[in-house]
């Protein structure tokens, strides 16, 4: 089957960032709330999760809008910071401009479905320059409006943006709810992208029909062309 479109989910699979959000967030919940995250929470209650959904896990407590608001802009303040101080790092993953450069000469539909907020979003343009590759008006972040990952809200919107429906498209994700929220939203393919490591475990996720080690890796002919 050819597909007509692709999804990308942004960080830990356009920037590989992982560490730094680890390390945004741990500082955060130590400064904010004096709690520890663990490994096992890294991977259940931040990645892939919208920002409003670990200020509650923190805070144990359900938090207005408002609140959201003030915590995000001191998350990711903290963030932003890490990423600049990678300098001529802070880049976009392996093989990822290769293969955005490859569907956009073929006018392969894409754009990016992720948890990050507008302000990331506009920061990730300006820095990473992603309006090379992307549509800003067709780029889904966590606005507020939806509920975030994994529920499958933020993939029927991507799908969409895109004027296709969700089996039309292929999904690149790293996350455990980014890829139970492409599989709830019925997208026709979904692919995952791990370390060596972590390739066993995210072949055996449900939905996942392929794994790769980076964007490099993608044969993205086999599946558009």
């Amino acid at each position: 089957m050819k597909f007509s479109g692709i999804i990308f989910d942004f960080n830990g699979v356009l920037w590989w960032d992982n560490s730094l959000q680890e390390q945004a967030w741990r500082q955060f919940a130590e400064q904010q709330f004096g709690i520890s995250l663990m490994s096992e929470e890294m991977t259940v209650q931040v990645h892939g999760r919208n920002n409003q959904h670990t200020f509650e896990y923190l805070s144990g407590a359900k938090l207005e809008t408002d609140e959201v608001r003030r915590l995000s802009e001191q998350k990711e303040r903290i963030y932003r910071g890490f990423c600049l101080a990678q300098g001529d790092e802070f880049k976009l993953s392996p093989g990822a401009e290769g293969l955005l450069g490859g569907l956009a000469a073929h006018k392969i539909l894409r754009t990016i479905a992720t948890a990050s907020g507008k302000e990331n979003m506009d920061f990730f343009f300006e820095h990473l320059y992603l309006d090379r590759w992307f549509a800003r008006a067709q780029i889904v972040y966590d606005d507020g409006s939806r509920p975030g990952k994994p529920a499958p809200d933020i993939y029927f919107q991507a799908a969409k943006k895109l004027g296709l429906k969700p089996m039309d498209c292929v999904v690149v994700e790293d996350s455990l709810s980014g890829i139970q929220s492409a599989q709830s939203a019925g997208v026709g393919h979904i692919v995952a992208l791990g370390s060596i490591d972590e390739s066993l475990k995210l072949s055996q996720l449900d939905g996942v029909d392929q794994v790769i080690e980076e964007l490099g890796n993608l044969d993205w002919k086999k599946l558009f062309i």
